[in-house]
């Protein structure tokens, strides 16, 4: 009988854990958290009986982080009983870089990510970025129930970005929480921070000698990167571009992580300068780069690049979509554009995208694209983009077959930085594969604004979307009336359904002048049919105008606490407005 099985406070959990495993009904009161990484750990094909170890990812012996931990670790290592408990280190893809002591099934998995091993503290302490524990029945692999684990994320001190884990692993006790050891993980935890701090001055020290060696005394153009600080004389900041600065910054942060073994960084072909580039050593590793800039000999004036403005609208919340992907597409990273289908997300991704040729994928046309891992261990996804260095466009996500979005899955682990850019239309619920990947790429994510949402920006589209006239004939133009009944139909096609429209009408028409509203389809013509709310409305109604008042009018806030998207909010209170409905304050 296992440790689990004696465990009254447990016995519930592992009986659900059984009955999960054999495919039977869950019992109720499981924690839906749990449950969930079970689900993932059989998504992944992670096999509970697992009973050898999984594959192991080389490291790099000069590992800054396992460099400062291990002495540390070390020195807190007598702390523990070394026959019952173990203390492991990981780096932020959950490889294990050093252990001691030991715990059941700690020989067994060198990978602690939920790819390999499924549930565990380390996998849900990096996810969390705060103190986790899993105990027991908890886990998913069969070697692991009699375990208590808990773990600490450890934060880069200047970036607050995870750099690993540490984890103290013991056998169960009578009670599960709190963990004995999490006192002892917390302070192993602490106690390597400080020592990369630590390292972390000595080493800016070292950039900052080198870049005053390389400007003292002359007005050069000068910058000392390590892909955390940045070091920039005057004359650099008024010769290098953001552009030119980006790029010297990837070329830093590739020589820290050791994946970058030549000097030579590429410029952006409108540069405009040359760069020397001289690496800055520090005890027997690469911190960073001291580049010298000079004017590039009889360089031709640059043309400005196409302004994104050449997309056409004015309204706040296109102005506003357009202001944010035009600060995502400037900087190294994927990008997720989002929106209802016809709004324009892919207009938008090649606007931005303009110079750059593009391989452009549609899952619509063909949902397997044959991005999944080849046998070399390179994606068909991580080939695509690296050929020629251009960025990838793939449209329609939401068609994606499952591998494929598993290799783009692997492809932004191994390479944070792709240049990828992605449309997804929001419909039926993505299965765990696909939300991952739009979990990943939330944080850059641009939602294009529906039409109804912007009808103000309809006078501005219609000359863009409008065909050339056939020699001879004059412009298509609007009178009042037609462009009120434009403004006011919902357009659930979106720009895509406009444009329609105006080709239809450019190309069918028998008569001159401007378009009078007869001339429109009907449901553009006769408008939004008026009609009384439902009871349903109507309770629909009061929850928003209750949710504005309680926030002060901020619609934001009231979206999110209602669970419903911000820009749903805009067009329900349009809806109601529009018919009259809200008849109280308007917020």
């Amino acid at each position: 009988m296992s440790t689990a099985e004696q465990l009254p406070a447990l016995a519930p959990l592992r009986h659900a854990r059984e009955r999960f495993l054999t495919g039977r009904p869950l019992p109720d009161g499981v924690p839906e958290d749990v449950v969930a990484a079970w689900r993932r750990a059989r998504f992944f094909g992670v096999r509970p009986d697992l009973d050898g170890p999984v594959r192991e990812s080389a490291h790099p012996a000069d590992s800054p982080l396992l460099e400062a931990a291990r002495p540390v670790l070390a020195r807190i290592a007598p702390a523990l009983d070394a026959g019952r408990s173990a203390l492991v280190l990981t780096d932020e893809r959950l490889q294990v870089l050093w252990s001691t002591g030991s715990a059941p099934g700690d020989d067994t998995c060198r990978d602690l990510s939920e790819r390999e091993v499924g549930h565990n503290s380390a996998a849900l302490a990096l996810r969390t970025r705060r103190r986790a524990e899993v105990h027991g029945p908890e886990h998913f692999l069969d070697v692991w129930q009699d375990v208590s684990a808990v773990s600490v994320p450890l934060l880069c001190p200047e970036t607050e970005q995870v750099l690993g884990t540490v984890t103290v692993a013991a056998g169960l006790g009578a009670g599960c929480r709190p963990h004995p050891g999490a006192a002892l993980a917390e302070a192993a935890a602490a106690a390597v921070e400080a020592e990369l701090r630590a390292r972390a001055r000595t080493a800016e020290r070292a950039l900052l000698d080198a870049y005053e060696r390389a400007a003292r005394g002359r007005a050069r153009a000068v910058v000392a990167l390590d892909g955390r600080n940045r070091l920039i004389s005057e004359a650099a900041a008024r010769l290098a571009s953001p552009q030119v600065l980006e790029a010297l910054e990837r070329g830093a942060r590739a020589w820290g992580r050791g994946t970058r073994a030549s000097y030579d960084i590429p410029l952006p072909e409108d540069a405009g300068c040359t760069v020397e580039i001289t690496p800055v050593r520090h005890e027997g590793r690469a911190l960073g780069l001291v580049a010298v800039l000079a004017p590039r000999p009889d360089e031709p004036v640059a043309a400005p690049p196409r302004p994104a403005g050449a997309l056409a609208g004015g309204s706040v919340p296109w102005r506003h979509a357009v202001a944010r992907a035009t600060a995502l597409f400037r900087t190294a990273g994927p990008v997720l554009v989002t929106g209802e289908r016809g709004t324009g997300k892919t207009a938008l991704a090649l606007e931005l995208l303009d110079g750059t040729a593009p391989l452009v994928l549609d899952a619509a046309e063909s949902p397997d694209l044959g991005l999944k891992a080849g046998e070399r261990g390179e994606t068909g996804a991580e080939g695509r983009a690296r050929a020629g260095d251009r960025p990838l466009l793939l449209r329609h996500a939401e068609r994606l077959a499952q591998p494929d979005v598993a290799a783009l899955n692997s492809l932004l682990d191994e390479h944070p930085d792709a240049r990828l850019v992605a449309t997804y239309t929001p419909g039926t619920s993505p299965g765990p594969c696909l939300q991952r990947l739009l979990d990943t790429l939330a944080a850059r994510s641009v939602t294009v604004p529906a039409l109804r949402e912007r009808p103000e920006d309809i006078r501005e589209l219609l000359p863009a979307l409008t065909p050339r006239p056939a020699p001879g004939s004059p412009p298509l133009t609007w009178t009042l009336d037609a462009l009120r009944a434009l403004e006011q139909h919902p357009w659930p096609g979106n720009v895509t359904e406009l444009a329609h429209l105006i080709r239809a009408l450019a190309s069918q028409r028998r008569v001159f002048g401007p378009v009078r509203r007869g001339e429109l389809p009907d449901p553009v013509r006769e408008g939004p049919a008026g009609r009384s709310l439902s009871p349903m409305e109507l309770a629909e109604r009061a929850a928003i105008l209750e949710a504005l008042r309680r926030h002060g009018g901020n619609k934001a806030r009231a979206a999110a606490a209602l669970g419903i998207g911000r820009a749903t909010l805009y067009r329900k209170l349009r809806e109601y407005q529009g018919r009259d409905a809200l008849t109280g304050p308007r917020p």
